[in-house]
């Protein structure tokens, strides 16, 4: 057990399916972890939405149980990090949010946006963001224009809208503190790349009041205490740039992927705002209160969450860990291709009226073959992104990785043959809560630069290309052809 007199340091790593909390010793390492699983709720296709309340109730549930697990040691600082783009809009007077969360993969603003479409060039060079619902702005608006008064109390400031870092933060801090930080907000579509701040002119396209949106503070910064335990929150950043940060990624053209719900790739780009290349995404990764960093970003929408509905959806695993036994028991995927565009489609093709689609299927197939293909479908998606990237950057020399899903050996395995390149796990694959302990060490005061924070372990593994034989041209070619098959499959028939 560890005493109260030494200090560690509190995550709370809030995601799309489940609230974590994670404790670290002074060097990085889990002394302790507590996570719960919230509800899911699908109203109708294409929609997707969460309960702020149980975000917050399993979030505090986990943090405290983490921190019981550890030996209740003393707390030198709380960092926040969280799926990016969902919104709560909320009565500022009781903290009660008004609506369900909209959640980033939700896509009920799509016909509003194509009426939008002649703004489309405007918006992408202020926010580096194409017009596309996977970001918070129209949500907002969505919300005020569907929720009977909430428009009139939006004008007469009695409304915050928050993504789930500024939910959390005016949440546990009592309401005493309502502030999100430059990685969050340039998620929003309502955030100026240059200008480095709320933008007017968008708050106005969107029809989002501006007094709704929560300050702006330096990612490594004071988030006040969490109420009844005065520990302070001094770190925030949304999952993907919190994963870029936990790899130590501190540099111009280090990258990484992660494999969550969905998957992303982000490339440090540096001191200077980015122009992405057709496809990509230009946003903040940090900023450690001096000269902010940006990043160049790649999203796929769906990636574990692919294994999940293998799971819950259609019932050939019990167990997400089954599936690398149930792929490795066939050779190949039988020329199944399988498009998880449950979401519609991201990087590089920001189709929002996409919609799954599972082609090549024979009297043969077995959910053996739709478990390797399901796997095939995870890499390849990502081989599709790290491509499009490749037009601005270097090809990477490797693809350093990280998320639950890189446990699987098999998916590594097919992610080298595909890409071309080795892949690196790190030691430890909580990277993303090791990314936002890091910057709460630096919101602390525990060093002076990220380049100070203690050094990050050797990796786990290293997989190279050769390792799995694989026909690498014909899976390209059917997955190139598959996905052409499955946009636009929303509008069909729409009048």
């Amino acid at each position: 057990m560890y005493g109260r007199g030494v200090a560690h340091y509190l995550t709370l790593d809030q995601g799309t399916t489940s609230s974590r909390a994670l404790v670290f010793d002074a060097v990085g390492r889990v002394v302790a972890l507590a996570a719960h699983e919230f509800e899911q709720h699908f109203p109708a296709p294409g929609l997707v939405e969460h309960d702020p309340g149980e975000i917050l109730a399993t979030q505090r549930r986990a943090m405290l149980e983490a921190w019981e697990a550890a030996g209740r040691p003393a707390i030198e600082a709380v960092g926040i990090t969280n799926q990016r783009e969902t919104v709560v809009v909320f009565d500022r007077r009781t903290g009660e949010p008004i609506h369900r969360a909209i959640v980033w993969q939700d896509r009920r603003t799509a016909g509003w946006l194509r009426q939008h479409a002649a703004q489309a060039a405007r918006i992408r060079e202020r926010t580096g963001l194409p017009l596309d619902p996977y970001f918070s702005a129209s949500k907002i608006a969505w919300i005020l224009d569907h929720v009977s008064g909430a428009r009139a109390a939006a004008e007469r400031r009695e409304l915050g809208a928050a993504t789930i870092d500024a939910w959390l933060v005016h949440r546990l801090t009592g309401g005493r503190v309502f502030a999100t930080e430059p990685s969050n907000a340039s998620r929003t579509q309502l955030f100026d790349l240059h200008a480095f701040d709320w933008s007017d002119e968008l708050c106005d396209l969107f029809g989002v009041p501006r007094a709704m949106l929560p300050e702006i503070r330096a990612s490594a910064g004071d988030f006040g205490v969490v109420e009844g335990q005065d520990w302070p929150i001094r770190g925030v950043l949304g999952d993907q740039q919190a994963a870029l940060f936990g790899h130590a990624a501190i540099e111009s053209g280090d990258s990484k992927c992660t494999y969550g719900t969905g998957a992303f790739f982000l490339i440090n780009a540096g001191s200077h705002v980015p122009t992405p290349p057709r496809g990509l995404l230009g946003t903040v990764a940090w900023d450690c209160g001096g000269s902010p960093t940006f990043a160049v970003e790649g999203s796929v929408m769906v990636a574990g969450a692919l294994v999940q509905w293998l799971r819950d959806g259609l019932g050939i695993i019990a167990d997400a860990r089954e599936i690398e036994q149930l792929a490795r028991s066939v050779p190949s995927s039988d020329e199944v291709v399988i498009v998880p565009a449950f979401a519609g489609l991201g990087t590089p093709h920001w189709d929002a009226d996409a919609r799954g689609l599972i082609i090549g299927l024979t009297r043969g197939t077995t959910r053996a073959h739709l478990a390797r293909a399901s796997l095939e479908a995870m890499a390849l998606q990502v081989d599709e992104v790290v491509r499009a990237a490749a037009e601005a950057a270097p090809m990477p020399s490797e693809l350093r990785v990280d998320g639950g899903a890189t446990e699987n050996d098999l998916l590594l395995e097919l992610q080298a043959a595909i890409s071309g390149v080795p892949v690196v796990r790190p030691h430890h694959l909580e990277t993303t809560a090791l990314g936002a302990c890091r910057m709460a060490m630096l919101g602390a005061g525990v060093a002076a630069s990220a380049s100070e924070l203690p050094e990050l372990p050797r990796p786990d593994r290293r997989v190279s290309p050769d390792e799995l034989e694989i026909d690498r041209d014909a899976l390209l070619t059917r997955w190139s052809v598959a996905v052409e098959r499955c946009k636009g499959w929303a509008a069909v028939g729409r009048s």
